[in-house]
């Protein structure tokens, strides 16, 4: 099977011509995975693979500024939220799993991995509303796709300091 996270480069085009050809589908994918994930129902603690997918398709697309324009912002920023709070779900997870193995059973034990456990479903479903929201919602990733397809230009270049 293809690694789904290996564009595949043409050295003869350049830059604008590759992010046009190769990022809609990349974007394209990102979003099945994820419904394909959120499907499943997972757990705070198996959410991380949905945070590893939105790390990965913003560092791609940061790659990239240069062939965009403010629009792309836009769409780095929602992603960052995404991420952000995929991150601070999976770091109550973990924390979670860590007091668990390491905390004798106490009262004070108890309390402090119920806020956890109540943090990290908070994180959820912040995280799917936000999804539903923001990238879910009727045309939200043709509004996507048709952006990275049409609006990867050559990079000006600045003339040096």
């Amino acid at each position: 099977m293809k690694n789904p996270h290996h564009l595949k480069w043409d050295e003869r085009a350049g830059a604008p011509a590759n992010a046009r050809r190769r990022l809609p589908p990349l974007a394209a994918a990102f979003f099945a995975r994820i419904r394909k994930l959120l499907a499943q129902d997972p757990s705070p603690e198996k959410m991380h693979g949905l945070r590893l997918e939105t790390k990965r398709l913003r560092y791609t697309l940061e790659l990239f500024r240069p062939c965009y324009g403010p629009g792309l912002e836009t769409r780095l920023a929602a992603l960052r939220r995404l991420q952000n709070s995929l991150g601070e779900l999976n770091d109550s997870a973990v924390a979670r799993r860590l007091l668990e193995a390491s905390m004798p059973p106490s009262a004070q034990r108890a309390r402090v991995l119920g806020f956890l456990e109540r943090r990290a479903a908070d994180k959820a479903r912040e995280f799917r509303k936000d999804w539903t929201s923001l990238f879910d919602a009727p045309g939200q990733e043709s509004w996507w796709r048709e952006y990275l397809r049409r609006n990867a230009r050559t990079p000006s270049r600045r003339a040096p300091p």
